[in-house]
C-alpha cells in the first residue's frame, strides 16, 4: 500500500472507527480536547492528520495508531478448514496453528455400540459434550455422559468412544501431548 492511498484513506477510517465506537463527534472533542469541526475536518479529508491530532484519538479510541489510519496487518482470525470424516465420525478442525493442543467439534453419528474396541495411544483428550450422549469406555469404567457433562483422561489408557443414539452426538474436544491438560474448573454453589 502506497503513502498516497494511506493518507487519502485516514478521513475516512477515522469517521468508520468512531462510527464502530458508538462515539459522537461532541463526545469525542470532549475526550480529545480537538474542536468538533477540526474532528469533521479531519473525517472528511479537508484537514491533514497529524501525529498531535491522531494521538489523542487513537487514546480515545482506545486502538493503537496503525488500527486508527487502516494499516493494521493482523491476519483473519477466523479458522477456515473443511471437516473431514474419521471412522464415520465428522471433525472440524477449531485451531489453525499446527501445534497442541489441538481443537476439534466432532460429530458422532449414533452406532451399534455392541462389541467396542478400546485402544491407546500416547496424549490426552478432554471432551465436552454439546448435544446428544456419548459412551466412554475407559480402563474399567462404562460412562454415558451427556449434554453439559465433561471427560477429562490419559489416551494412554485403552479407551472407546461411541454415541449410543437414538440422535446424533454433538461435542467439542481437545487432543494434546502428554501432560497438557485441559481443567474444568467447578464452581461452589
Amino acid at each position: 500500500m502506497d503513502v498516497d492511498t494511506v493518507l487519502a484513506g485516514i478521513g475516512p477510517r477515522l469517521k468508520a472507527v468512531r462510527g464502530e465506537r458508538g462515539t459522537t463527534l461532541t463526545a469525542l472533542a470532549a475526550d480529545t480536547g480537538i474542536s468538533v469541526s477540526t474532528l469533521s475536518r479531519l473525517e472528511s479529508g479537508k484537514r491533514k492528520a497529524t501525529l498531535e491530532l491522531l494521538l489523542p484519538i487513537a487514546r480515545a479510541h482506545g486502538c493503537d495508531l496503525d488500527e486508527l489510519v487502516g494499516l493494521s496487518n493482523a491476519p483473519d482470525p477466523r479458522v477456515h478448514l473443511e471437516p473431514r470424516k474419521v471412522d464415520g465420525r465428522t471433525f472440524w478442525p477449531l485451531t489453525a496453528a499446527p501445534g497442541q493442543p489441538r481443537a476439534y467439534k466432532i460429530l458422532f453419528p449414533p452406532v451399534d455400540t455392541g462389541d467396542p474396541d478400546p485402544r491407546s495411544h500416547e496424549g490426552h483428550e478432554w471432551i465436552y459434550i454439546l448435544s446428544g450422549r456419548l459412551r466412554l469406555i475407559l480402563g474399567q469404567h462404562d460412562i454415558t455422559l451427556k449434554a453439559g457433562e465433561v471427560a477429562e483422561f490419559d489416551t494412554r489408557v485403552p479407551h472407546w468412544l461411541g454415541n449410543p443414539g437414538p440422535h446424533p452426538c454433538e461435542a467439542l474436544a481437545l487432543f494434546g501431548k502428554q501432560g497438557e491438560r485441559a481443567h474444568v474448573r467447578a464452581r461452589s454453589t
